[in-house]
């Protein structure tokens, strides 16, 4: 499992640019939806697994262990998984685009 660096290296690269390093974080399979899934309210495990389509536990406890490393995501004390403060600055970050999408798929 590949954690990502805390210089924004990206995998495979000797860039240290941190745009690269958060869209390779970002393009991981899961990384957005699990952000998307936690945007409103945090969720247990299992939520977030259903939210997010019956994802693989494997992958997704992976993808929760890279976002948390990141900053993005931490465990809360009842157990559940949430954004941080910079996690939610994220998803405000994303939810122009979101509405761009909805716009285009019209």
């Amino acid at each position: 499992m590949t954690k990502q660096p805390a210089s924004g290296k990206v995998r495979g690269s000797r860039t240290e640019r941190p745009i690269m390093g958060l869209l390779d974080l970002l393009g991981r399979r899961w990384s957005l939806r699990i952000l998307w899934e936690l945007r409103d309210a945090p969720l247990t495990s299992r939520a977030l697994r259903t939210a997010c389509d019956e994802a693989s536990p494997t992958v997704l406890q992976a993808r929760l262990t890279e976002l948390r490393a990141a900053g993005f995501v931490e465990l809360g004390d009842g157990g559940g998984y949430g954004l941080t403060p910079l996690g939610r600055e994220l998803c405000e970050m994303v939810m122009p685009l979101h509405r761009f999408a909805e716009k285009w798929r019209r």
